[in-house]
């Protein structure tokens, strides 16, 4: 099969009849075997009514329907999983992304041998203080801190081969950063294309201010395991060595400094009178407890067995 197209949706009932049709039209055009996935989010509206109709018509389609709302990063997840076709493409469902695109993103893959291909919507139909303002620092931001030089690291428009949507795990809010979870995975010949931006059709968006919040604790997070996942004392172990070895030092000037006045016969007051000592003792504390974690974290798996396990209510399968 050429492509799998994955499709993450909440309650977009009314772009779906609209969306399936525009693929299969440029499908059909371009002579391309395909299958269409539709990961529904719990969607509260008639969304997988619409679906099942879909699929009535449409024998490309393969759907599966969360019984609650897990997040845009389980529905790749499970999207990934079910996909079979050489170079998958993931697109949202509010006709904001064209499926016009496909071809030359397809191409990319196959033909340039690029691993990744993002969108980069050059022009953006969103509000510029709500969305394009803080996207433009978001997306410097990890240009800078993760070395990959894509101008919308979280467009929903994304070609990969196939190998790399099965050699990396999806979960949390990881979605936003999944480049930089390939990049670790090894598979670093990211490419990006300008794509076509269009406003929205039908329904309202469905992500709110918390995105603000979520973006940089996700940038944190997923720094931290691209960096440290396997290997958690270099960060945890080495914190704690520098803090025991600052305090050790401080305590050993102190007691010098006491031994050398008693030696002397120099009136000093007790060591535990100064403040040195409390700092020392303190860092020495915490550069244990440092290190303590560092050395349970290489005990500990970083995987959860139920960390991707989520509740499918429905499914078609053809």
């Amino acid at each position: 099969m050429d492509i799998s197209v994955i499709i993450p949706l909440l309650n977009e009932e009314e772009s779906l009849p609209e969306l399936v049709s525009w693929i299969s039209k440029v499908m059909s055009q371009n002579n391309f075997s395909h299958e269409i996935i539709m990961i529904d989010d719990g969607s509260t509206d008639s969304s997988w009514d619409v679906i099942q109709e879909l699929a009535k018509n449409y024998d490309s389609i393969r759907a599966v329907r969360f019984c609650r709302n897990y997040g845009k990063s389980g529905a790749l997840f499970t999207g990934f999983d079910m996909a079979q076709g050489d170079v998958v493409i993931t697109m949202d469902a509010d006709l904001q992304d064209s499926p016009d695109e496909i071809p030359e993103l397809f191409q990319m893959v196959k033909e340039q041998g690029f691993d990744i291909v993002s969108g980069w919507k050059k022009k953006r139909h969103d509000p510029v203080l709500t969305k394009n303002l803080p996207s433009k620092l978001y997306n410097w931001t990890v240009r800078r801190l993760t070395g990959i030089k894509l101008h919308d690291m979280n467009c929903g428009l994304k070609a990969y081969r196939r190998q790399v949507i099965k050699s990396i795990e999806v979960y949390g809010e990881m979605h936003r950063y999944i480049p930089v979870l390939a990049k670790w995975a090894g598979y670093d010949k990211i490419g990006e294309k300008v794509v076509q931006h269009q406003e929205r059709k039908y329904g309202v968006t469905k992500f709110g201010l918390e995105r603000f919040v979520r973006g940089p604790l996700d940038l944190i997070s997923v720094m931290f395991i691209s960096r440290f996942v396997k290997r958690p004392m270099h960060f945890f172990g080495v914190i704690g060595i520098l803090l025991f070895i600052v305090g050790f030092g401080a305590a050993g000037w102190l007691g010098a400094q006491k031994l050398y006045a008693v030696a002397h016969g120099i009136s000093a007051r007790l060591i535990t009178d100064s403040p040195y000592f409390y700092i020392a003792l303190t860092s020495m504390i915490l550069g244990s407890q440092f290190f303590l974690a560092g050395f349970l974290g290489e005990l500990v798996s970083r995987s959860s067995a139920e960390r991707n396990q989520y509740r499918i209510q429905e499914r078609i399968e053809k």
